[in-house]
């Protein structure tokens, strides 16, 4: 096991540190929380939850993270998200209630226009040095790869981002697209690994809840190219079968923009799914008690976790940059620094909190429809980060993430400019790592980690509370931030999916009270197709019972829109359809819900009326 006595020592001044630092107005989607229940998935206290949170607060369930207690609601109109916060707060059930922070990327920008791949491969060809990618910069490159292992396994590198064009032929040509074997040979339109993704052949799409991870920004790809490009060069005519195999998940939209809860499901599916590495160059949302989760999570999987350090030449120490700044053990932020390593200008940096720099100034590397750009940030950097953690993890795949993040300080190389910047005062360097990774003695282990001790109070308004080697400071809330440019109306329906295979009984409330629990309406068992419609999406169930009040749905994902769902029900012989609408009643006695009827035509009324009778001679 490998330990670096003067980085712990460091993390500890890094606590006090971040204890001392003050937030910023952060923007966040409105109408929109997050809600933690505490307790480890009760299934009862989790429906109760959700069916007080729908009839008695008007909120609709927007999404749910299975066995984790967590779930994703929209406020109905005029709700503010400060209020229904300081309002969860007393709830005992409730461990914590956030906004849904919005995450932008970590570039400064494309310089200049995108260059043919065919014009990049000429002019290397005759200037090795024309474009800066990872063997023309002073990071030992080519030395490290001529010490890499020819037979090790490639290593998975989850690419959290705009997605990544994978048609690019640096990416088909070296076999870097990471795929989903179970999948790819499975059967269409079914989820055949059980990860609650269907078709997910190469990653997934967040933003649109599909399975094409397309980058439609152009950001995703060039970092994607970075990680390829700390094996190999990328500008060759012919390229290697790659070492490393990355996974596009797409979470940040075509503005740049993303989401926490959009974020949180990607940073799961990373770690659910064999990704030892995750890449992170966006940044910028407040504290968010789901987020510290999901990445303790990771570090549960024993993943490394690269952060962008961070764009706005700010001194993390005193002004936290998420993900940053989370003190999870797995998590390395990266500076940014010049080709002929000077600090750029424009990272941030913090001596306590930035761990190490690496290159970030006009950067070559993939870019959509067969190009090449140059672009410029933080964003930049912690690709050539997580790509020297997948060499590193691939000369000794047994190794922790922590290990590997060791072994990356310990081949390092420190430079003057990043000296007072960073905890380290490093710059990575690719030779250095992967032979001290060959060296070292790994023993698979790593400190433990309690979240629960890095919390952030669970309400705004909150007063101010110092953790034990917490991140404090209270998270202000920019109520004129806007949220996602144009509606989202498909975040739900991954969602629904999830929950259809592990469906849950629901019930109507029906009863009246006369001393004893007593049905309104008599109840008969029917197995009959049902058609709900949630905006442009359509899902077929059952419905198991039926009665003149109402019918008893298998799913509690249609809760969205408030608890109102339009139906399409076949009569018990199939011969007759009748459309109706409901609305999502919770029964607290029962700690069950379902759909009553409201406002039912007499048509409608009548059909069921007859279906009801025939039901009653058949029996």
């Amino acid at each position: 096991m490998l330990y670096l006595k003067r980085l712990e020592l460091m993390a500890i001044i890094a606590c006090v540190s971040i204890i001392s630092g003050t937030a910023h107005a952060q923007q966040y989607v409105p109408g929109e929380i997050i809600v933690k229940l505490k307790g480890k998935g009760k299934t009862l206290q989790s429906q109760a939850f959700i069916g007080k949170a729908v009839s008695e607060k008007g909120m609709s369930l927007k999404g749910t993270w299975n066995g984790l207690n967590m779930h994703h609601f929209a406020l109905k109109p005029g709700q503010s998200v400060e209020s229904m916060i300081a309002q969860l707060k007393a709830d005992p059930d409730v461990q914590y209630a956030e906004p849904n922070y919005i995450f932008k990327l970590q570039s400064t920008g494309r310089q200049g226009q995108p260059v043919s791949l065919a014009s990049v491969r000429e002019t290397a060809r005759g200037n090795p040095s024309a474009y800066a990618s990872a063997d023309n910069l002073p990071i030992q490159a080519e030395d490290g790869w001529s010490q890499m292992s020819g037979s090790a396994d490639a290593v998975v590198v989850a690419v959290i981002d705009t997605g990544v064009d994978y048609t690019h032929s640096v990416f088909t040509d070296s076999g870097a697209i990471w795929t989903n074997d179970a999948e790819v040979n499975g059967q269409p339109g079914v989820d055949d690994d059980h990860n609650g993704y269907v078709d997910d052949k190469r990653g997934w799409n967040f933003v649109s809840n599909n399975n094409n991870p397309m980058d439609d920004e152009g950001h995703g790809t060039h970092v994607a190219g970075i990680v390829l490009g700390t094996s190999q060069d990328i500008t060759a005519w012919t390229l290697q079968p790659s070492a490393i195999k990355i996974m596009p998940l797409k979470f940040l939209d075509s503005e740049g923009s993303g989401t926490t809860s959009d974020a949180v499901k990607a940073i799961y599916y990373a770690a659910n799914n064999g990704a030892r590495v995750l890449n992170n160059s966006w940044g910028g949302g407040g504290f968010s008690n789901s987020l510290l989760d999901a990445i303790a999570y990771s570090y549960t999987k024993r993943a490394i976790f690269l952060a962008a350090a961070g764009n706005a030449a700010n001194n993390n120490d005193s002004s936290p940059t998420y993900p940053a700044n989370y003190p999870v053990p797995n998590i390395v932020s990266i500076a940014a620094t010049s080709t002929l390593d000077g600090f750029a200008g424009f990272s941030n940096y913090g001596k306590s909190t930035v761990h190490m720099g690496a290159p970030g100034v006009s950067i070559w590397s993939t870019f959509p429809d067969e190009t090449f750009a140059s672009m410029s940030g933080t964003s930049m950097a912690t690709p050539f980060a997580a790509g020297l953690a997948a060499l590193i993890i691939r000369e000794a795949p047994t190794m922790s993430g922590y290990e590997a993040k060791q072994i990356l300080f310990q081949g390092a190389e420190g430079i003057n400019s990043l000296k007072n910047r960073t905890i380290t005062g490093d710059r990575l360097n690719i030779n250095g790592s992967i032979v001290a990774a060959k060296a070292a003695s790994i023993d698979g282990s790593q400190p433990s980690y309690n979240a629960s001790a890095d919390r952030e109070p669970s309400s705004m308004g909150a007063e101010e509370a110092a953790p034990a080697c917490g991140l404090v400071g209270k998270a202000i809330f920019d109520s004129s931030g806007g949220g996602p440019s144009g509606p989202q109306k498909n975040l739900m329906f991954f969602a629904v999916l999830a929950l259809l295979v592990s469906p849950i009984v629901v019930s109507v409330l029906l009863r009246e009270r006369d001393g004893k629990s007593r049905r309104r309406h008599t109840r008969y068992m029917i197995d009959s197709a049902v058609t709900l419609k949630l905006g442009e999406r359509e899902l077929v169930g059952h419905v198991s019972t039926i009665s003149m009040g109402g019918v008893q749905l298998n799913t509690d994902a249609w809760l969205e829109n408030g608890g109102i769902v339009k139906m399409s029900i076949a009569s018990p012989d199939g011969k007759e359809q009748i459309d109706v609408e409901g609305r999502i009643v919770w029964s607290e006695e029962k700690k069950r819900y379902g759909v009553a009827f409201e406002n039912t035509a007499e048509n409608v009324r009548s059909a069921i009326a007859d279906w009801t009778q025939s039901l009653l001679k058949a029996n």
